[in-house]
């Protein structure tokens, strides 16, 4: 296997499970089977279950490849319920998914941390890691949370953070570098930035609307250098030493399968600099968070 597929992953917040039919009139449980397959026969050393939605986690549990031999992240239940209920949904999931135990549970959004139930909640999923249903515990977090603050005070195994060729925050201010430094595993998301770079000028959101000029540069920069917009944002998140993983979103197998040859292409020789964006307000939407 080569060095880019053992740092990629695959994430579960692209899949079509809410009624929309699959790609060649499959269903998307098979659809979602065939994902499943593709990612185990490539190679792929971690799935995040991106949402704690049970029906979701039950399509995957039913259709994982036996032995499962992805790292498993599972999600956090909400924190504003209390400790009990986290506990419970952790339990749940693990029973939807067909796990005994996975290896990692991350906290969906670092903010809850810091509510009324915040450290009970981690408490508890540090008593669960330690009972050894989890072997880590972890926390996803956007470039506006102070991820070293967080890490600071919660001491987490895992970070998942966005990091894209056009969102570099966390790159150019040494964040995920100095995570690294301190024994945190991180993990990129959020590397398509919900599909922004391949988006045609007449459809970027409004938000980016002032960056639209700056998108089209990046383009023309990527063509120029004989290469296209997946093989680049793959080239760029995978190349990153910091990270230990990369984990990407699809809908289909067929776009994993595209994802797949795109990692294992050489990666372009391009100005990543000159390719980032620098608009806080736009890069930190929280629907960016599955791309």
């Amino acid at each position: 296997m080569s060095v880019p597929l053992s740092k990629l992953g695959l994430g579960a917040g692209q899949f079509r499970l809410e009624g929309v039919h699959a790609p060649r009139g499959r269903s998307p449980e098979a659809e979602v089977g065939e994902i499943l397959a593709v990612a185990a026969r490539s190679g792929l050393r971690v799935f995040d279950t991106t949402s704690n939605s049970g029906y979701a986690e039950a399509v995957v549990g039913a259709h994982m490849p036996q032995p499962c031999r992805f790292r498993m992240m599972v999600k956090a239940g909400r924190t504003d319920r209390g400790p009990d209920f986290v506990e419970a949904e952790a339990r749940a999931s693990l029973r939807r998914l067909g796990l005994q135990r996975a290896d990692a549970i991350i906290v969906q959004m670092a903010g809850d941390l810091f509510g009324p139930h915040g450290r009970e909640v981690w408490d508890r999923l540090l008593a669960l890691r330690d009972e050894g249903l989890f072997e880590f515990v972890g926390i996803s977090v956007y470039a506006s949370d102070d991820p070293l603050g967080v890490v600071k005070r919660f001491k987490p195994d895992i970070i998942q953070a966005p990091a894209s060729l056009l969102d570099q925050r966390l790159l150019i201010d040494g964040t995920l570098a100095t995570l690294a430094e301190w024994g945190v595993e991180v993990q990129l998301r959020s590397i398509f930035l919900q599909g922004l770079l391949f988006l045609p000028p007449d459809r970027v959101p409004g938000e980016f609307k002032l960056a639209a000029s700056r998108l089209s540069r990046v383009r023309r920069m990527i063509a120029e250098g004989r290469s296209d917009p997946l093989q680049a944002a793959l080239g760029f998140a995978l190349s990153r030493q910091e990270a230990s993983s990369v984990i990407v979103g699809v809908t289909s197998a067929a776009e994993l399968q595209a994802v797949v040859a795109a990692a294992m292409s050489p990666p372009p020789e391009l100005d990543w600099d000159e390719m980032a964006l620098d608009d806080p307000a736009a890069l930190d939407r929280p629907g960016w968070a599955a791309a």
